[in-house]
């Protein structure tokens, strides 16, 4: 079980030094419980506080990295079993499978598609991670084209999916230096997997019929001096997987079976519901997730759910503050203010787009609260927008001094007016109706 701050406190030396960085040994503690900071911080730990604290303030599942570059990846770090006791921190990464019996020019495209494509919500670029590429030939010279020809339209992560020690070392030949994640380890081939992978320092997927096998892989895998583990549950159905997934995840986070605190792998493209076991995978603690090919519905559902499931729920979206352009707007065109909480940001440009009047966006820092709150919490004031004014540069943008507020800012008005030297326009409370607000009021 982890320990509390308190008790963290108890094994510090207590010399309030600061040479961990933090003021006092009580802040270091808190960080310590929060798995925030290292005890390799500290520079006067005895042996025995090392070893008590190196076992309960790590975190209790490993992270582990796939891939090399801007598109690698981690998993794994995680800290609680219910997201909202304090956040999710590593958004799964979904692998689309292809089988090396599948023609070169459709290895191609797919990886193509997870190279290239991507939609934007709420200001963050969604995509797919990687590709899942399957021995089903049983040949690892196919095996081993395959993986080149994915290898030649992109660098993303790769799974490597066999169980012949041979067909792995021949695809590990071609990409072992950009840390493919090897599936899977079994009792039958532990050896000669662990072997591969320390080999090419790559991560390894161990596979297990019960909990009890896989808890056992896992030691004898680090006894090999392989450390980056995932763990495939082998589920027979998507009951058996929400079974085991959260077992293995309240036995890590209690910290009462270390030996499974490792993340979790779900190959999707083997359930009899596919996207069924995606929306599963996602929601209950799946790290690595491989999938056919998923149609364009399909995929913005399954990345739209992920977006949400691992954004801090005590932490609203925010956008970076700033001056946004809607359309080609000239020294003339209008500027609106508000908040840079994501939804108030995209609620309102949706309406301004509408109108097809070209205008300025003045995005101030409200620390991600909506204009409401904002106000309410004294986050939004007038000395915050004439500070944004300058910093931005606005007055170098338009001609006239003309600044329209959001309805709920209202009392800020005068306010504003006083300290910028800006007129300032009241806009409606409700963003559908700055269209017609815009064209009835605003005067060029």
């Amino acid at each position: 079980m982890a320990l509390k701050a308190l008790d963290i406190y108890k094994l510090l030396p207590r010399k309030n030094c600061k040479e961990c960085g933090d003021p006092t040994c009580l802040t270091f503690a808190m960080k310590l419980a929060g798995g925030k900071a290292d005890i390799s911080l500290c520079p006067y730990l005895d042996e025995e506080a090392k070893s008590v604290l190196g076992a309960t303030t790590r975190p209790p599942i490993r992270l582990v990295k796939l891939g090399i570059g801007e598109h690698s990846f981690a998993v794994g770090e995680e800290f609680v079993l219910y997201r909202h006791e304090k956040t999710f921190y590593h958004p799964p990464g979904i692998m689309f499978r292809v089988p090396d019996t599948m023609p070169p020019y459709e290895i191609s495209g797919v990886t193509a598609r997870v190279r290239d494509e991507f939609f934007t919500r709420v200001g963050a670029d969604l995509r797919f991670n990687g590709i899942a590429i399957e021995n089903a030939s049983g040949s690892a010279e196919i095996f081993a084209r395959a993986v080149g020809t994915v290898e030649k339209i992109a660098d993303l992560p790769l799974v490597l999916v066999t169980a012949d020690p041979a067909a792995l070392s021949a695809a590990l030949a071609l990409c072992g230096t950009y840390r493919p994640l090897i599936h899977a380890a079994t009792p039958e081939n532990r050896t000669e997997f662990c072997a591969l992978a320390k080999q090419h320092d790559c991560p390894l997927v161990v596979k297990g019929k019960t909990i009890d096998e896989l808890a056992q892989l896992t030691r004898d895998c680090t006894s090999d001096g392989v450390q980056d583990l995932i763990l495939d549950l082998f589920p027979a159905s998507l009951r058996d997987f929400m079974i085991r997934s959260t077992t293995i995840r309240q036995l890590a986070i209690t910290r009462a079976a270390p030996d499974l605190g490792y993340p979790v792998l779900l190959d999707a493209s083997l359930m009899e519901l596919p996207d069924a076991a995606i929306t599963l995978g996602i929601t209950k603690y799946a790290s690595v997730i491989i999938s056919a090919p998923l149609s364009p519905a399909s995929a913005k559902a399954a990345l739209t759910l992920r977006q949400n499931i691992y954004t801090d729920p005590q932490k609203p979206i925010q956008m970076n503050p700033g001056l946004y352009r809607i359309g080609n707007p000239g020294k003339d065109a209008p500027v609106l203010m508000t908040v840079n909480f994501s939804l108030t940001f995209f609620t309102l440009q949706g309406y301004l787009e509408s109108t097809r009047l070209p205008c300025f966006m003045l995005i101030v820092d409200t620390e991600g609260l909506s204009v409401l709150t904002a106000v309410a919490a004294g986050k939004l004031s007038e000395t915050l927008v004439n500070d944004s004014i300058k910093k931005f540069a606005l007055e170098d943008e338009v001609s006239h001094r003309i600044l329209i507020i959001p309805g709920y800012a209202s009392p800020l008005s005068g306010r504003i007016e006083d300290l910028t030297g800006w007129k300032v326009l009241v806009g409606p409370r409700d963003a559908a109706e700055i269209g017609e607000f815009l064209h009835e009021e605003w005067k060029k």
